[in-house]
């Protein structure tokens, strides 16, 4: 996205997938079952094309909106979560719809007609990413409710490469670039990069040893079959409280019968002797290979303990990913400093169903794979600013997240590849079991 014409197309691509996740849906499924993970799908639209119309044409040109009376409507600033559902407040499909090509129709002639500012360029990099990250959230909102799946995911999947899962590498100790460098005040010339990656700083880590794959469904498993949902010195006091809401929650997507305290992951089950798992409207055989997910940080917590393991830092995270080191050259993926979607699992192609050994192309000099898609990993690092921290042009991308979210890494399957680098941090509640989190551990 560094001309127009790379803005055009990524624009394109982005409006063709978004309206395809609304589109392909019948009319009663746009009525999502309540979760407070997810957002009706019609507002999902609304509010990012809402983003466009404030960022883009209104701070460029003084477009006025669409329709003024539907601003509030689809501002999250004024709109709170519980309120999204109310048919009645919003437009249809139809309308929304309208609304939608009308916004990417006055985006793509202004893209055209005016010359590419450098600050058109930074807010139109920003509002194609927001919408991104809303394509996401679509796709876990069907998965959380047990919709079918997008269009544009696939059956195949890369086999696994000859390597023991679950086998660590040693990190060594030092100092290693945390975040993104400071860059040239022409904006023109930058990385695009979120206000809580900057500013970039150098940590001094000790030496640490870290598994080479994601925690897979066997190995976690185990910690199932031996009962680690009912053991509560495994837990933590977040831990045991996560389990009493589990228990007397009832989400109401028939994902897995509700027991006293739950026994495994909301999306598995045990079923005529066998465990299975759910990927959107299916229940699939549960694969020994493929990696533990939409696991709640609650959980991965408890594993760890189980395992006399524990989670990385967000710190230890990137060194292992990136080993960027003061007066090296610095990288943004494990493989270099170029995106290549061929050596991951992202843009909601195989939804995570690969073995924790597949994507070796897509490994870390250190010799950790699939650090980038797949899953985002959980560390056990809090989400707060980095020393310097100063807000960007959108003033609720961070700040409400800070201190009260875990940091999680590296993207997941149903993460935009071209969203995605290894500075990337993204915050969200230990509660979740929604999105696609999943994690790996490091020797104590």
């Amino acid at each position: 996205m560094e001309d127009k014409q790379g803005l055009i197309s990524a624009l394109t691509s982005t409006r063709d997938r978004i309206l395809g996740l609304v589109q392909s849906l019948e009319e009663e499924q746009l009525s999502v079952p309540y979760h407070p993970g997810v957002n009706p799908p019609l507002w999902e639209l609304g509010h990012s094309m809402f983003f466009y119309e404030v960022f883009i044409l209104s701070a460029l040109d003084g477009t006025p909106s669409y329709d003024p009376a539907m601003d509030e409507l689809w501002d999250s600033f004024h709109m709170s979560h519980g309120e999204r559902w109310s048919r009645t407040l919003f437009p249809d499909r139809n309308d929304t719809l309208a609304y939608a090509r009308a916004v990417y129709r006055q985006l793509l002639e202004r893209l055209e007609r005016e010359p590419l500012t450098d600050q058109a360029l930074y807010l139109y990099r920003y509002g194609i990413y927001h919408q991104n990250m809303h394509i996401e959230s679509m796709i876990w909102c069907r998965q959380t409710v047990g919709y079918p799946r997008p269009d544009f995911t696939e059956s195949g999947a890369p086999v696994g490469s000859p390597l023991e899962a679950g086998a660590d590498v040693t990190i060594p100790g030092g100092d290693y670039r945390i975040g993104y460098p400071e860059q040239p005040r022409d904006l023109a010339r930058q990385d695009f990069a979120f206000d809580n990656e900057k500013p970039g700083c150098t940590v001094t880590l000790a030496q640490f040893n870290i598994s080479r794959t994601l925690v897979s469904n066997a190995e976690f498993l185990q910690f199932v079959q031996d009962g680690g949902y009912q053991r509560p010195e495994l837990w933590s006091q977040g831990g045991r409280q996560w389990l009493a809401r589990e228990r007397d929650n009832a989400f109401g997507t028939g994902a897995a019968p509700q027991v006293a305290t739950p026994a495994q992951p909301f999306h598995w089950r045990w079923i005529e002797g066998h465990w299975q798992e759910r990927l959107f409207n299916e229940w699939l055989p549960l694969a020994p290979a493929h990696p533990v997910r939409q696991i709640a940080y609650w959980e991965a917590e408890a594993y760890c303990q189980w395992a006399g393991r524990r989670l990385p830092t967000e710190f230890e995270w990137e060194a292992a990913a990136l080993g960027n080191r003061p007066g090296s050259p610095f990288q943004r993926f494990p493989w270099g400093d170029t995106m290549d979607a061929h050596r991951v699992d992202m843009d909601g192609r195989a939804m995570g169903r690969v073995p924790v050994t597949a994507y070796a192309p897509g490994d870390s000099a250190s010799g950790c794979r699939q650090m980038i898609g797949t899953v985002w990993e959980w560390t056990s690092s809090q989400f707060l600013p980095y020393d310097g921290f100063a807000m960007d042009m959108y003033p609720y991308m961070s700040v409400l997240q800070f201190g009260d979210h875990k940091v999680s890494r590296g993207g997941s399957c149903a993460t935009t590849a071209s969203l995605i680098r290894g500075t990337y941090r993204q915050a969200y509640f230990p509660d979740r079991t929604d999105v696609f989190t999943g994690f790996r551990t490091c020797a104590r």
